[in-house]
């Protein structure tokens, strides 16, 4: 009987150390492209391009949200933050909604921990006194039992952070780490060392090119620079304990920069995140996808790659054969959404940046937008006090600013349905929406949309599938047209 119970512990810890440790890096309000590995030339990060380099990069990796909350928790559960109940900022994850970390403890072994800048699933802490009590009575902050190791600290202290949670992990246990980092979050306080010339830097399209951009542009890519750096010492942690080879490094943003059509948008900037992954002797280095992915995709992914099966709730799909190098049926659409962002209530003048109702399906060439809130006037997240979005209202109001980008931001009220083609249009400024040409490619779009507003058991109404009518708008001839002139 002995024997047969040491052999059964020995054949449960050969599975437990057959499996890949997992490390999760994610940085905060990250947009793609802003790492060098992508060609772009105005930040250095010569740490995740290494990381890209022996690994796999991605080009279109989406959040589920562009906000912090609602994203994160579509990574961690695979399920849109529509599905997972999450598409209010302040809310802390139901108790009832299970987690990779959970999964890969409690079916794979796996001693798991969370650490760095909030993680942003127990609530947003605010309210007073009567939101604590509500939180302590029912329980609400769930996640010091979700995993074995819990440390919110500075960015600084991330490496630090993970080299105490080695120490207490059981030698016959593999890992998995969520290592979270402030940068590039306001406030952008980066050294000046790590800040390039605002004249150097390459404006994007969808910006007018004004003093008040560049700078704000430049502070911004000082603190990507920096995040590269933080890495680099995590990353250090796992070289001298000799890990590197047997950890799944994975790398992404949570969701876009804090900048108009960055986070709080449904535009491409503000969810299309760097993504990369490193597994030494699976992912064969210098990898570089195209493929659409969600982040609804992640946890089912990594839940593979450790012998698993996704939860039972999951609507991702695991991508696993794509990193091995095997053919693997890409996805045809993903969904984004946008809720209320902080804690915020909602006041008369208020604008979208802390409350608003839209949903988003893109394809791949693409995007269609629903907006349930269109008489909120636009605003970008974070950033509505910064001089960049100050010298584009200054600029609005004198007649100075390109056509496109004053539909886009200064319509009110905003269409209610915006359709772009992304390979025309990459920067999203030209809305097709109604447009007899597009009908055809708005009409599916809709009913996608719709398919998956009904299953996850969306609150919204669904938009109009334009059934028998192809006019303007796709609803009642003039309503909704959201034409950009």
């Amino acid at each position: 009987m002995k024997h047969l119970l040491f052999s059964l512990l020995a054949i449960a810890t050969s599975s437990f150390a057959a499996k890949p440790n997992i490390l999760f890096l994610l940085s905060d309000d990250h947009s793609y492209p802003f790492l060098s590995t992508y060609g772009d030339t105005n930040v250095k990060t010569p740490t995740l391009d290494q990381i890209a380099a022996e690994g796999m990069k991605f080009h279109r990796f989406f959040t589920g949200a562009p906000q912090c909350v609602p994203s994160r928790a579509t990574l961690m559960t695979g399920r849109s933050p529509v599905a997972a109940r999450m598409t209010r900022f302040s809310a802390p994850l139901p108790r009832d909604e299970i987690t990779l970390p959970e999964l890969l403890r409690d079916k794979g072994g796996y001693f798991t921990g969370i650490c760095g800048r909030s993680f942003h699933l127990d609530g947003s802490g605010k309210g007073g006194p009567e939101i604590a009590r509500v939180f302590a009575e029912h329980e609400l902050k769930t996640f010091e039992k979700r995993v074995d190791f819990l440390n919110g600290c500075g960015d600084p202290a991330v490496a630090g952070s993970l080299a105490a949670f080695l120490d207490k992990k059981p030698a016959d246990k593999p890992f998995f780490m969520w290592a979270n980092f402030s940068d590039p979050h306001h406030a952008w306080n980066a050294p000046a060392e790590f800040r390039p010339d605002p004249a150097s830097l390459k404006v994007p399209a969808h910006w007018p090119d004004l003093p008040g951009v560049r700078e704000q542009l430049a502070d911004y890519c000082a603190e990507v620079n920096r995040v590269d750096r933080t890495i680099a010492d995590v990353l250090d942690v796992l070289k001298k304990r000799g890990l590197m080879d047997s950890t799944i490094i994975v790398f992404c943003g949570d969701n876009g920069m804090a900048m108009p059509h960055g986070k709080g948008s449904l535009y491409d900037p503000g969810s299309n995140v760097p993504f990369l992954v490193r597994w030494p002797g699976v992912v064969k280095p210098g990898g570089d996808s195209r493929a659409l992915i969600s982040a609804e995709d992640l946890a089912p992914t990594l839940l593979a790659a450790a012998g698993l099966e996704a939860g039972s709730k999951m609507s991702g799909v695991s991508f696993l054969p794509l990193l091995k190098g095997e053919a693997q049926t890409p996805r045809k659409r993903l969904f984004v959404e946008r809720g209320p962002h902080g804690s915020a209530p909602v006041e008369v003048g208020m604008t979208n940046a802390g409350y608003d109702l839209a949903r988003a399906v893109r394809s791949d060439r693409f995007k269609f937008i629903y907006n349930c809130t269109p008489w909120i006037p636009y605003s970008p997240v974070d950033s509505a006090g910064g001089q960049a979005w100050k010298q584009m209202q200054e600029a609005n109001a004198t007649g100075k600013l390109p056509a496109g980008m004053k539909a886009t931001y200064f319509t009110t009220p905003r269409p209610v349905y915006e359709l772009y083609d992304l390979e025309a249009d990459p920067a999203e400024l030209n809305n097709l929406s109604g447009k007899p040409e597009a009908a055809t490619t708005e009409r599916e779009l809709r009913a996608a949309l719709a398919e998956k507003m009904i299953l996850d058991w969306d609150y919204l109404p669904l938009p109009d599938l334009m059934e028998g009518n192809a006019g303007e708008g796709g609803g009642k001839k003039g309503k909704g047209t959201g034409k950009k002139k």
